[in-house]
């Protein structure tokens, strides 16, 4: 599974394996002579307009060609965005959303959301921290991997 891959190992597969399919994708699609106005014709100019963004998540093996993980990760927001409309302030708005955040990067990330949340309030960071520190901070990191895996 790609999951189970590096980012360079997903690169290979996808140069190896599905290169030659989008190319023979955008080899089909140019051949394409739809009447002009068409639905069809839409989809065609939409696709091709879009050729080299998609072409990225070739070079990229931290790209995905699914948003699937962007759609699910922003549902509960969505569904939460309502209840939000009673915080009492706007500062507890804010506040909300900045602990939605963190642990929906958690969630991303593989760790263990309680884990994680206890880690950055025991660093307790500051607009005093170095840029260095703050990353240390990210839930990306190998510090909080190590300290908050699940």
């Amino acid at each position: 599974k790609a999951k189970n891959h590096t980012a360079e190992q997903r690169k290979q597969f996808r140069l190896e394996k599905e290169k030659p399919i989008l190319e023979a994708f955008w080899n089909w699609l140019d051949q394409q002579r739809p009447n002009k106005g068409t639905r069809l014709a839409k989809a065609v100019n939409y696709a091709q307009n879009r050729k080299d963004t998609l072409m990225t998540y070739l070079e990229d093996g931290h790209c995905s060609l699914s948003n699937n993980l962007s759609e699910n990760a922003i549902r509960p927001f969505t569904v939460g965005r309502k209840n939000w409309l009673f915080s009492a302030s706007p500062k507890g708005a804010a506040s909300s959303a900045i602990v939605y955040t963190m642990v929906e990067m958690a969630k991303a990330n593989d760790l263990n959301t309680y884990k994680y949340l206890t880690y950055l309030l025991s660093q307790r960071p500051d607009d005093k921290m170095s840029d260095e520190q703050l990353e240390q901070l990210a839930p990306w990191s190998e510090t909080a991997k190590t300290n908050c895996q699940n």
